[in-house]
Parts: structure tokens; C-alpha cells; sequence
């Protein structure tokens, strides 16, 4: 069946949100509306919805101008697999000693690295994204210096790969938390898969806001791969939580927001190891003063 689509843009998400709130009293009805910010503090948001018939170009014309919005852009889409469209685009990652892979490439794994299964229906976290193939190398250079953990966290985990990553190479007990009912189960279904099920546990959390994760003894190794503004919230807590001598990952930063992040957690006694830069993302190993 094809799909249409209008999509737009403007400024301020109360806007925003007002406009996608518009756009669902459409005639024709869309099937779904969705309401994103483009950038992390940009304040620019992309607001869109998806149609079974082509959308009224008046009636999306009125709509852009009393919201102030650029004018949609509606394109048609013709029907696709996605699944097997995602399958043939994400092929395995290696970043390090870890081998990130599908199950339809589950024949192209090598002897050797660090495997871990990540099903392409569920791609975010698949480690084909710069923010995640910077936590799996800063984790890398992390063992090749000796590092070792007893207890980990990884927050707002998404697929779990990088708490399954740090299952496969220590002993000590990992925790998997986010924030999103959906990345839970994800993470459950990938954790399984890799029967690593006696190895993470998951739990549905803001940051450090559940018994098991604020409850728990300090963590050697904190990841964190979420967004600038979370980040920033989360420094008194991610010093509370984490050993001293112990070690933070951070990702989920724009080159443009590393200074700012890395600042604000040297005020609280991080000391910054290494930076990666990935395309447009940063990754921080960050160390905490003992």
C-alpha cells in the first residue's frame, strides 16, 4: 500500500506540538503524527504526518501559515520491506575486539572478536551510529589499558549492546536501564538472544532513578549514551554513582557540545581521558578523581 507523507519545519516546540496536535484533525485522517526536534538545542522541530491518500495541499497550506511552519513537502512513498530494506543496509560493525552483527550475517562472524547479536528490526544501537561505535571503542581502549570492572551501568541502553559488551569481557554484574517502555523489551529480546539473560538485568528508569540503580553499590563504569541535556542533568548523580577511580563513557554529544559537557563534569571531579570524534558525534572517557 503507498504511504504519504507531509512533513515541515519550524521554531519553538509548544508550536510544535500545537501543529501536530492540527494536523490530526486532517481530513483525510492520518495514520500517525510525529513531533521532533532536529537538533538538541537548536530549538528547531520537524513535525509530520503520514497518510493513506495524498493530504489536502490547501488545507496543509493554511496549517503552515498559522503556525508560521515552512510549507510541507509531501512526497509519496511506495510500499517497502523494511525489515529486509534495514537487513541489507546494515552490514556488521567492528569496533575494536567487539563484532557487532545481525542474525542474516550471523555466518560472516569471525573467529576472535567479541560478537554480539543485534536483530536489524531493531536498529538504533546497532553500532553503525558515531555515538555508538564510540562508547564500543572507548570500552576497547579501556581494556587494552587493563581497566577492569566488578559493576556496571549502562544508561539509556536502547539495544543493551554496550551492556552486553561489557558482560562479554568482565565477570562483574551489569545493569540496563532506559527510560522507554519499548527499548526495555528491545534490550530484553537482545540480552536473550546472546544469552547474557544470568549476566544484565534491565529495569525502566530515568538516569539513576530506580532502587537497583540508586540502591546499588558504586559503579566502575558508568555509559551514558543519551543527549546534551540529560548529560549535563545527570553529573551530581553519575559522581555520586560511580567509584572513585572509576570511569565514565559519554556519547549522544554534538562536536559542538564536548566542551561544554566535558567542562561541566570536571566541576564535579571528572578528569577527561580521551575524546573521539565520529562524523558529527563526540564520545568522552571521562575518569573520576579518586
Amino acid at each position: 500500500m503507498t504511504t504519504w507523507t507531509a512533513l515541515t519545519t519550524l521554531a519553538g516546540k509548544d508550536r510544535a506540538e500545537a501543529l501536530g496536535a492540527a494536523l490530526e484533525e486532517l481530513e483525510p485522517e492520518p495514520t500517525g503524527v510525529g513531533v521532533f526536534e532536529i537538533e538538541d538545542g537548536a530549538d528547531r522541530w520537524e513535525v509530520g504526518g503520514y497518510f493513506e491518500s495524498r493530504p489536502d495541499d490547501v488545507a496543509l497550506s493554511l496549517l503552515s501559515a498559522a503556525f508560521g511552519a515552512a510549507e510541507f513537502a509531501v512526497s509519496e512513498l511506495p510500499e517497502t520491506d523494511w525489515v529486509a530494506h534495514v537487513r541489507r543496509e546494515l552490514s556488521p560493525v567492528e569496533a575494536g575486539r567487539f563484532f557487532v552483527f545481525g542474525s542474516h550475517d550471523a555466518d560472516k562472524v569471525p573467529e576472535g572478536p567479541v560478537a554480539l547479536r543485534i536483530e536489524a528490526a531493531m536498529a538504533f544501537g546497532t553500532g553503525h551510529h558515531g555515538t555508538t561505535l564510540g562508547c564500543l571503542r572507548a570500552l576497547d581502549r579501556l581494556l587494552d589499558q587493563g581497566i577492569e570492572a566488578r559493576s556496571v551501568a549502562d544508561i539509556g541502553c536502547g539495544t543493551a549492546v554496550l551492556a552486553m559488551a561489557a558482560a562479554r569481557v568482565w565477570e562483574g554484574a551489569v545493569i540496563a536501564s532506559d527510560i522507554d517502555a519499548v527499548a526495555v523489551e528491545v534490550a530484553d529480546a537482545n540480552i536473550r538472544a546472546n544469552a547474557l539473560s544470568n549476566r544484565v538485568r534491565t529495569v525502566e528508569a530515568a538516569g539513576f532513578e530506580h532502587p537497583d540503580l540508586s540502591g546499588a553499590a558504586r559503579f566502575d563504569l558508568v555509559f551514558a549514551n543519551i543527549l546534551k541535556g540529560p548529560l549535563l542533568a545527570l553529573t551530581e548523580p553519575m559522581a555520586t554513582a560511580i567509584e572513585p577511580g572509576g570511569h565514565a563513557i559519554l556519547s549522544g554529544i554534538l562536536l559542538s557540545q564536548a566542551d561544554e559537557v566535558t567542562a561541566h563534569y570536571a566541576s564535579s571531579g571528572f578528569n577527561l581521558i580521551y575524546r573521539e570524534d565520529i562524523v558529527d558525534w563526540s564520545t568522552l572517557t571521562l575518569a573520576r578523581n579518586r
